[in-house]
């Protein structure tokens, strides 16, 4: 049997099921109406204490994404940058997070575990640069490659902190 015939015999066997295929309903996902508790908190303060909200938006070292009601459950390291908490009025809260957890619950629940947070309106501008610009120095004089890591650690937080001002 040539090449062409058995190729013209799967087509005719792989259309017509996926006429079939095509023809049922599919579920669609939407936004969710429900609530979302969520907890947010850093050593110093709770800013948030099971409080619903309408979505938090949240830098993640796989990426930055969105968390709305119904979410998959998820647990994600947070990478330094702007957590953003979009509450049930429409007001949107700005905190400048250096690291932390965030954990998604199968109901919707959502904790936020910070190493270090602090609302982005209480950030100084001109000490995030001058704090940027001594990392960066001590990068260059660290002695050590575990000096010069930490460093680097520096430098990214200070980084996103001058982003988060900006």
């Amino acid at each position: 049997m040539s090449l062409f015939r058995v190729s013209v015999a799967a087509c005719r066997f792989v259309v017509p099921k996926s006429r079939f295929l095509a023809s049922q309903s599919v579920q669609a996902r939407t936004y969710a109406d429900g609530g979302m508790p969520l907890t947010f908190a850093s050593p110093a303060e709770t800013f948030f204490d099971k409080v619903d909200v309408k979505q938090v938006d949240v830098p993640s070292y796989s990426g930055n994404f969105g968390i709305l009601p119904n979410h998959v459950p998820a647990l994600a390291v947070i990478k330094p940058g702007v957590v953003t908490v979009f509450t049930n009025e429409g007001d949107a809260q700005r905190f400048f997070v250096s690291s932390g957890t965030i954990t998604i619950n199968e109901d919707s629940s959502v904790q936020v575990l910070a190493e270090a947070a602090v609302p982005v309106d209480r950030l100084d501008a001109q000490a995030c640069r001058e704090g940027l610009a001594k990392a960066q120095q001590a990068v260059t004089a660290a002695a050590t490659d575990e000096a010069r890591a930490e460093a680097q650690i520096q430098v990214e937080v200070h980084e996103a902190l001058v982003k988060a001002v900006d």
